[in-house]
């Protein structure tokens, strides 16, 4: 049985809440089942006025006892549609002031929750908040806002505990090093992803070489010669690994088509990594899946799936800064044509965004700090310069908002907020201007960046350390107010603020 909380008003099923705090469902209009210390459940039942009542159970974890709330009438409370706190289908609650709650969501619409509307059924405790939860059945993504590097595994990591199937690039040895349990009955790989071979990676090298001072600044992994042969169709996929006269044929050609273009430039010994994946092929052979009816079958039982991207929407192929760019879709459009993902089943689309905006490899970056002191002592107190290439930093909403546009976010994570504690001002890029003086977005043509003005906003800053923030409230005011600048430009609620290195350094937005 699942635990969690699950909400019925009007027999009509209306959302999903999970938490590690929940120990309980509730089901009906006013039932509450819940498991005993010895294993089995418990059943209550309270009264319903005219079937318009919605019932909510929880476990609050500084009283750790239960309590049942019933709301009886809906119909006589101040409505509000569709606002930033209710985005997504389904419901919610939060805390207002103290313990508590003042507001509920249903749905898309929130509806004030006078003092003295709430029926306690069971238990004698209010709600006050919990922590991260997942958003809900069906698919939540989460996508890297910027240029990458902002920080996405931590959100996806909180959110992991909650969810029955995560689609994300993970090493095996990397897990079990880890300590995670039983890594092997757990791990899939799609039969038909593409192999990035050690032919790759070196002929990835050579094409930097080749464009010389124009290099697009890619980390030499092989991503690029891989997507190639893909595109050439001429590439090899894992479950070609299984039948080793077409593997063999295929690597064979692979090789020799490379040598014909570089010739003694390229050293690769093509029988060492035919010996390799003859090793590899009874290894992989348990994890090797066709992942459509998996991710078919997910769906249909109405699973709770994670996504992460990579990379980030400013690397993407058709939409980043072409050509400093990776050589995928690594923005929304890419989660469905990697995943054979339903898009009606997508509850939640968080794009991640750092505090302040790195740029990963080559390309324009007009709001780049070279010589300013902010630009080096965000480096320095951020301890970056960028995964494995990299720039100095300067903050850009210009950049967020075109994301946001290509990306359709339902919410955002800022991580990384810590950072800014130390400055007593805050420049935020919001506007650029041609050589006319007309505004313009992030354009298609690089070469309009290279004159074009940046426009500033500048805020205060708040000078005090955030990181044992854990509530909205906890932050300082000025860090509040930069933080609604973000949602206000955007258009997008900022949910979660990341606030410090640790695992539960994270302030939920609206708890």
């Amino acid at each position: 049985m699942e635990l969690g909380a699950y909400v019925c008003a009007r027999n009509l099923e209306i959302g999903w809440l999970e938490n590690k705090h929940m120990k309980g469902v509730v089901v009906g209009k006013t039932t509450a089942i819940f498991p005993k210390a010895d294993g089995s459940f418990s059943r209550e039942v309270g009264d319903s006025v005219g079937g318009r009542g919605v019932v909510v159970m929880m476990l609050t974890s500084k009283c750790n006892h239960m309590s049942v709330l019933y709301f009886a009438d809906l119909s006589g409370l101040h409505r509000y549609a569709h606002t930033s706190k209710a985005h997504r289908a389904g419901w919610e609650w939060w805390a207002q002031s103290g313990s508590d709650v003042d507001m509920v969501s249903i749905g898309h619409e929130v509806y004030d929750v006078p003092e003295g509307k709430w029926e306690t059924i069971y238990g004698n405790s209010k709600p006050f908040g919990f922590g991260i939860y997942f958003p809900g059945m069906g698919a939540t993504i989460v996508l890297g806002s910027q240029w990458g590097d902002e920080g996405k595994g931590k959100l996806v990591d909180i959110l992991t505990e909650s969810a029955d199937l995560v689609a994300r690039a993970q090493e095996l040895a990397e897990l079990e090093a880890q300590g995670l349990e039983k890594p092997r009955e757990r791990i899939f790989i799609s039969d038909r992803a593409h192999l990035s071979l050690n032919v790759h990676a070196l002929v990835d090298g050579l094409e930097e070489v080749e464009l010389g001072g124009n290099s697009i600044g890619t980390t030499k992994r092989g991503i690029g010669p891989t997507y190639s042969t893909k595109a050439a169709r001429s590439g090899i996929r894992v479950g070609d690994i299984f039948h080793k006269e077409l593997f063999d044929r295929k690597i064979r050609e692979i090789a020799r088509a490379y040598k014909l273009r570089y010739g003694d430039l390229l050293t690769y010994d093509v029988d060492r990594d035919i010996a390799k994946f003859d090793k590899y092929r009874e290894e992989l052979a348990p994890f090797v899946v066709d992942a459509v009816p998996l991710i078919a079958s997910a769906e249909a039982s109405n699973s709770r799936i994670l996504i992460e991207g990579a990379n980030a929407l400013m690397l993407d192929l058709d939409f980043g800064s072409y050509p400093y760019v990776t050589s995928s879709n690594t923005g929304l459009g890419g989660i469905f044509t990697g995943l054979a993902l339903n898009p009606r089943k997508v509850t939640s689309i968080i794009g991640v965004v750092k505090a302040y905006t790195t740029r990963v490899g080559g390309g324009p970056f007009p709001s780049e700090d070279e010589t300013e002191e902010c630009g080096v002592k965000l480096q320095e107190v951020g301890r970056e310069w960028g995964v494995t290439t990299g720039r100095r930093r300067r903050l850009d909403l210009v950049v967020l908002k075109y994301s946001c546009q290509i990306n359709h976010y339902t919410e955002l994570n800022i991580t990384k907020l810590d950072v800014l504690d130390g400055f007593s001002k805050i420049k935020i890029a919001v506007g650029y201007k041609d050589e006319q003086g007309t505004d313009m977005g992030w354009p298609a043509d690089l070469s309009r960046l290279d004159n074009c003005q940046v426009t500033y906003h500048e805020m205060d800053g708040w000078n005090t350390p955030t990181t044992e923030a854990r509530k909205y409230s906890d932050l300082p005011k000025q860090a509040q107010e930069y933080v609604e600048y973000i949602e206000k430009f955007t258009g997008v609620p900022v949910n979660y603020i990341g606030v410090g290195a640790s695992r539960d350094a994270v302030v939920v937005k609206g708890l």
